[in-house]
């Protein structure tokens, strides 16, 4: 039961930034303005899509699951405090605890791991180390 709810909780973590990085894609231009309207180099939007999409998957798939979740956790914060500081909004609020509280479910899964039903469990069980 532990690893299914391990497996299940990955999945629903990752859905935002598949869904978010995919999202960039189809609206680039848009993105790109408004990154640079919050003063943020719109030159790094593809590597914020390969954070988001990559890291996504990453998650789904149990790869690397650990450094994924940190590096998508820090990302998330980063992002808060870049474009959710305006706590007199209430929607700009509620993001930016969305993002903080994300950041905290990721540095769970990357404290115990990406559980039994992953690639990097996979990895472990074929080296014979504990994953």
């Amino acid at each position: 039961m532990k690893d299914v709810t391990v497996l299940v909780g990955r999945v629903l973590i990752a859905l935002i930034f598949i869904g978010s990085g995919w999202g960039k894609i189809g609206g680039y231009a848009g993105t790109q303005q408004y990154m640079e309207s919050m003063g943020v180099a719109g030159a790094l939007l593809p590597l914020v899509i390969l954070i988001e999409l990559g890291g996504g998957l990453a998650l789904v798939a149990g790869v690397l699951t650990r450094l994924a979740a940190v590096g998508l956790a820090v990302f998330c914060v980063v992002a808060a405090l870049y474009f959710h500081m305006a706590w007199d909004d209430r929607i700009q609020y509620i993001m930016f605890m969305k993002n903080i509280t994300i950041a905290g479910g990721l540095l769970v899964l990357a404290a115990y791991g990406a559980g039994a039903f992953s690639v990097d469990a996979w990895w472990s069980r074929r080296r014979g180390a504990p994953a």
